[in-house]
């Protein structure tokens, strides 16, 4: 096993990385809450986790990762009202994108993918566990609200080092039946304009989950009472963070032994975020970059420091791709099939860098001075350097998600063809319908002039009664 080094929350340091399982990592991050398209500030995380599994694998360990999906939230119920939709439509479908969005980029995926809605008994019986112990209470206003006691609980804070009288409760936190405007809701009773559907019987009458319990329940479900790594973007750090180790803790929980926050991708400055109306969306930035390209640009800077979005960045790691894909094909494994990882074959700075709480930019820098090496020793005909280059800067993209021989790679290809399908047969019932109109109105000149420059295309048009069809 390597010794990887990570950022400790409480510490404010760098320390050793001892799993509490040998030989293994359990790792939880917090996945989206399925109200709108991922942009590239939420993909983000997938990728700085994706890699950090990718680094833990090959440095031999095996890793299970668990990714939720907040799938019953106030916004999802918001917007699927806005958009005339039921609120679990608007979350599969986004839901969807989610997945489309990794797999654009490369990412595997997680070893389970909860969704909330799946554990209300579970999440239920935690907050009964926290009533009982006396760090929960039902609101006296007969809301139905169930609410963490954040003053009950003494080390409240402790994961963003704060202390409780210092803060301040969130702006659009609703004071109602609150013994504390900072007590943070477990249960939120059902209110006569939400769905039906959007809520569940409990002890303290029919309501839906607080966003903080989801995850708290999920983790521990799925990876035991303690686990290795909790992660998400560094927005979740406070409170969402903080409110779920008070609350696993509170119940009698471990919980996470470590915490793990990526920084923001920022547009003119600020996070990027839905709210803003500043995302760039994964699938218009895909379109317009190569994912390749738009993975290493979200993969080269430290993951503790924010990322600056222009298209001059994405152009330079667009750059840089074509020069670890030039220096592939002259050695002729560009369109080789999945690499042959052998650990033995990273260089030790690479390694090094690794191991240093995933510092991305020192081993970058490594791929590309191999690259180079590899460059003059095909320059010079030195054959078994240029072999050993070569071997290198696989395993290097391979560990880094960058490999184009990786299967995540041929799937990404798969669903873009796929949706560049979809794309032309919405193309073609355009043109086809101009042509239908054309002919419609006797405007045989343009009707034919349609039809001969489809056919220019090697599209082939056939009439019928019921229509025309294309073919390629």
């Amino acid at each position: 096993m390597v010794s990887y080094q990570i950022y400790d929350e409480a510490s404010g340091a760098v320390v050793p990385f001892v799993p509490l399982r040998e030989g293994e990592v359990s790792i939880y991050h917090c996945g989206l809450t399925v109200q709108a398209a991922p942009h590239l500030g939420h993909i983000r995380k997938e990728v700085v986790f994706d890699v950090l599994r990718r680094w833990l694998q090959a440095s031999g360990y095996k890793v299970r990762i668990v990714a939720n999906v907040t799938d019953i939230d106030d916004k999802i119920l918001t917007k699927s009202a806005a958009a005339g939709l039921e609120w679990y439509e608007l979350a599969y479908a986004v839901e969807l994108q989610l997945h489309r969005a990794y797999q654009s980029l490369g990412c595997l995926p997680p070893t389970y993918e909860p969704r909330a809605t799946g554990h209300i008994p579970e999440m239920i019986d935690m907050i009964s566990r926290l009533v009982d112990a006396g760090h929960a209470y039902a609101a006296a206003d007969g809301s139905g609200d169930v609410y963490f006691d954040v003053k009950s609980w003494p080390t409240y804070g402790e994961l963003t080092r704060q202390r409780v009288d210092d803060m301040a409760p969130a702006e659009d936190s609703d004071p109602r039946g609150k013994r504390d405007p900072r007590d943070f809701a477990l249960w939120k009773g059902h209110k006569p304009d939400e769905p039906a559907t959007a809520s569940w019987p409990s002890p303290w009458g029919p309501g839906r989950p607080g966003w903080h319990l989801e995850c708290s329940v999920m983790a521990i479900k799925y990876l035991g009472e303690g686990f290795d790594i909790h992660g998400g973007g560094l927005d979740l750090r406070f409170p969402h963070h903080e409110n779920e180790q008070a609350q696993a803790r509170a119940a009698g929980y471990p919980f996470a032994k470590y915490w793990m926050h990526n920084a923001f991708v920022t547009m003119a400055g600020e996070k990027m975020s839905k709210s803003l109306g500043n995302g760039a969306l994964v699938t218009e930035v895909t379109a317009q970059y190569p994912p390749r390209a738009v993975r290493l640009y979200l993969t080269a800077p430290h993951y503790r420091s924010a990322i600056e979005l222009s298209s001059e960045s994405l152009a330079e790691a667009t750059a840089q791709l074509s020069r670890i894909d030039a220096y592939l094909a002259r050695v002729g494994v560009l369109d080789d099939g999945p690499v042959d990882f052998d650990f033995t074959d990273l260089p030790v700075a690479f390694t090094a860098a690794m191991d240093d709480d995933m510092s991305t930019p020192a081993a970058v820098a490594v791929l590309f001075d191999t690259i180079r090496a590899g460059h003059k020793a095909l320059d010079g005909g030195d054959v078994n350097a240029a072999d050993d280059a070569t071997k290198a800067v696989r395993a290097m993209l391979h560990v880094l998600g960058l490999d184009p021989g990786d299967p995540e790679w041929a799937d990404a290809a798969s669903a873009s063809n796929a949706r560049a399908s979809e794309a032309l047969d919405g193309l073609m019932g355009l043109v086809l319908d101009q042509r239908a109109a054309a002919r419609q109105a006797k405007d045989w000149a343009t009707a034919d002039a349609i039809r001969d420059r489809l056919n220019s295309l090697g599209i082939t048009v056939d009439d019928s009664p019921t229509g025309a069809r294309w073919t390629l």
